[in-house]
């Protein structure tokens, strides 16, 4: 096939795969008040599932501080815009649309990149959908009730001055819950990456062990920016699964070394 065959093959897929967003997208429409007043103003509300863990492991370890108990947010949403409102029921279901769309997306990528596999790249990478899928929606889910409520908490409280209110619009905080759930769906891909990119023989085990230390260091940063208090224990809740996930693609990666290894020269052991 020429590359413009290629191209109108991957022109097809995506069709598809927009259809079906379409279709999840169009059926949100029917969800609206759940999924605006429910899901995304929930990590604003005191009542939010994430809180009330909160508050319930500060009675019972009280060391950990009174300030990890959340029990207040206060902090006023408005919007600006005449059409602000419409607008934010439609970008809503988009996003939900998307999100809910993705596993189907992925599927249809593995159709298109299915033929130009051997067998045993095809038997190797079967459950890639799957993979990819669970790891996506971990994602979302870590970054929807860990990284979003810390971050909501700590953005609404934080004041340069007492004279300045915060005060935020609509689209500010839709913005943010999205940022930062997609970006948390798109982290947690870290392992599919890392298989990826072995496969191709640009990453390695050595160079990933060998980078330990410098990704302990982003991470921790990043943990440290969303949490809502300075203690190490808030921190680490944010920071352990990134680092298992670090930890999970240096084992893969070394996995599909190892095979390589084997196969060209019988060797197993990798360094």
């Amino acid at each position: 096939m020429s590359f413009f065959d290629h191209i109108d093959v991957l022109r097809k897929h995506l069709l598809r795969a927009l259809a079906v967003v379409l279709v999840f997208t169009a059926g949100a429409f029917y969800f609206t008040d759940f999924i605006f007043n429910t899901i995304i103003m929930g990590p604003k509300n005191p009542s939010f599932w994430t809180y009330r863990m909160m508050c319930k492991l500060y009675e019972r370890f009280p060391s950990i501080g009174e300030e990890f108990c959340i029990k207040t947010i206060d902090a006023k949403i408005i919007n600006t815009e005449m059409s602000g409102q419409f607008t934010l029921q439609l970008n809503s279901c988009v996003m939900a649309g998307i999100i809910l769309g993705i596993p189907y997306l992925l599927f249809e990528l593995w159709l298109f990149i299915k033929p130009a596999l051997h067998e045993n790249e095809r038997k190797s990478a079967s459950g890639f959908v799957a993979f990819a899928s669970i790891l996506f929606f971990t994602g979302i889910l870590f970054g929807y009730y860990i990284i979003c409520p810390l971050s909501v908490n700590f953005l609404v409280n934080f004041t340069v001055s007492p004279e300045i209110q915060n005060t935020f619009t609509i689209d500010s905080y839709l913005s943010s819950i999205m940022t930062l759930t997609l970006g948390s769906g798109i982290i947690f891909q870290l392992p599919v990456i890392i298989y990826i990119l072995s496969k191709l023989g640009i990453m390695t085990p050595a160079f990933m062990r060998s980078s330990r230390r410098y990704s302990a260091v982003i991470i921790l940063i990043v943990a440290a920016v969303v949490t809502p208090t300075a203690d190490p224990f808030t921190m680490l809740i944010v920071a352990l699964p990134l680092f298992l996930l670090y930890e999970g693609s240096i084992y893969i990666s070394a996995n599909i070394e190892r095979k390589r290894k084997k196969e060209l020269y019988g060797v197993t052991k990798v360094n």
